[in-house]
């Protein structure tokens, strides 16, 4: 055999080892923001009780005593498992793929959420977090990385601050950094507030005070100039099911320009579990 393609073989195995070894590194990375999030689960949780949110505006109240029952524990960080699909086109073509994801959430302290879509090589995976947005294909080539930046920061404070008024109720209870405004008889505005980013959220509920919608403002460059600037997004919520005296929306259908002729619904899933981990428990 010529000494190019000995040369050649060796090249590309130590290209995909060195590929595999970056890859590693970022399930090592995924893993330790995980744990670093749950260790922000209190000690010793409170237990709900409904006078905590008894002068709240009508929506907001009717929404923590749907979400959480009476001496529920108030776990602020959770562990959720979901299926779905993620679109990876557009309104036209939504290029849909099937979707499982997990995703550990401690708002305002942070997120990150692992997904797996697609199959064989068109298979796509990797993360999201506050820090960063990385994603292979096959597992093997990096095809986005990005983060670090003040543009990013404020796009996934969004996120995050959004998810936990769907999925930890009890971290968006009132207190220093959280507050509740009236909007009307069914829609309430949470204001979230942590290291000097603030995000406003409107929530909508049903009369028994169910979630089914969520609309905010987020500083977000999914749009055709690809420029950061503040757009809507948001999503339909349904399906309530309750975890440990907790209720949430488990079916989700979220996108950018919410309200607007060009809403996509990019992230459609169905939360599968939720748990609380207790690693910041004695």
């Amino acid at each position: 055999m010529a000494a190019w393609v000995i040369g050649l073989a060796g090249a590309c195995l130590a290209c995909l080892a060195a590929l595999a070894l970056w890859r590693r590194r970022d399930l090592r990375a995924d893993e330790g923001e995980a744990q670093r999030l749950a260790r922000f689960q209190p000690a010793a949780p409170e237990r709900f009780d409904p006078q905590i949110v008894a002068d709240l505006p009508e929506p907001a109240r009717r929404f923590f005593q749907w979400a959480i029952a009476p001496g529920a524990e108030l776990f602020t960080v959770a562990e959720l498992e979901m299926q779905g699909q993620f679109g990876m086109g557009d309104k036209a073509r939504p290029g849909y793929m099937p979707m499982t994801a997990r995703q550990t959430l401690a708002s305002p302290h942070g997120f990150v959420w692992s997904m797996w879509a697609g199959r064989g090589l068109r298979r796509l995976s990797g993360s999201d977090s506050g820090s960063w947005t990385r994603f292979w294909l096959a597992g093997l080539v990096p095809v986005a990385r990005y983060g670090g930046t003040p543009d990013h920061s404020r796009s996934a404070f969004g996120r995050y601050a959004a998810e936990a008024v769907m999925w930890t109720p009890a971290a968006v209870l009132p207190r220093q950094g959280v507050t509740w405004t009236g909007i009307d008889e069914n829609t309430a505005r949470v204001t979230i507030e942590h290291l000097g980013i603030e995000q406003a959220i409107d929530l909508t509920v049903d009369a028994s005070g169910a979630p089914v919608q969520i609309a905010f403002t987020r500083w977000s460059n999914a749009n055709p100039k690809g420029v950061w600037c503040e757009q809507p997004f948001g999503a339909f919520l349904s399906n309530g099911r309750n975890f440990h005296g907790i209720r949430i929306p488990t079916h989700v259908e979220a996108g950018n320009h919410f309200g607007t002729d060009a809403w996509f619904p990019f992230f459609v899933v169905d939360v599968t579990d939720l748990n609380f981990p207790q690693l910041g428990r004695t």
